[in-house]
């Protein structure tokens, strides 16, 4: 069965960190371009990060103009694993957090999304 599987979420005090997994199955993450995106309450769906495939042994990230300086995206090629540190962390970052295959964007055609994990941050 080829899934993502994202962890890591839970409650968190504004100014605080929290590091999201996203584990793979089924497909090998370091040959797609991954991404994270949300959502919240309320809200529509917002790219949040991205990375390149492995290519000649380095990857490019991006990360969206909202969480620029705090969230970084990497991925771990041996544990077949993405991840999104974010530190910060602000109310307005609160969201239900989805990784999943494909370039910048929201778009869902040919990608593959995993079922999210919710990000809730306090005052």
């Amino acid at each position: 069965e080829v899934r993502l599987e994202e962890s890591g979420g839970g409650l968190v005090q504004s100014g605080g960190s929290l590091r999201l997994s996203c584990t793979a199955s089924g497909l090998t993450i370091s040959k797609k371009a991954m991404r994270w995106l949300r959502q919240a309450p309320g809200k529509g769906l917002e790219w949040v990060a991205g990375i390149t495939p492995f290519s000649e042994g380095r990857s490019y990230t991006t990360t969206a103009d909202s969480v620029k300086g705090r969230f970084t995206i990497s991925r771990d090629n041996a544990k077949n694993t993405l991840y999104l540190q974010m530190n910060n962390l602000k109310i307005e970052d609160t969201g239900e957090y989805i990784c999943a295959t494909g370039e910048a964007g929201t778009a869902r055609a040919g990608t593959l999304w995993g079922p999210g994990t919710q990000v809730t941050v306090s005052s």
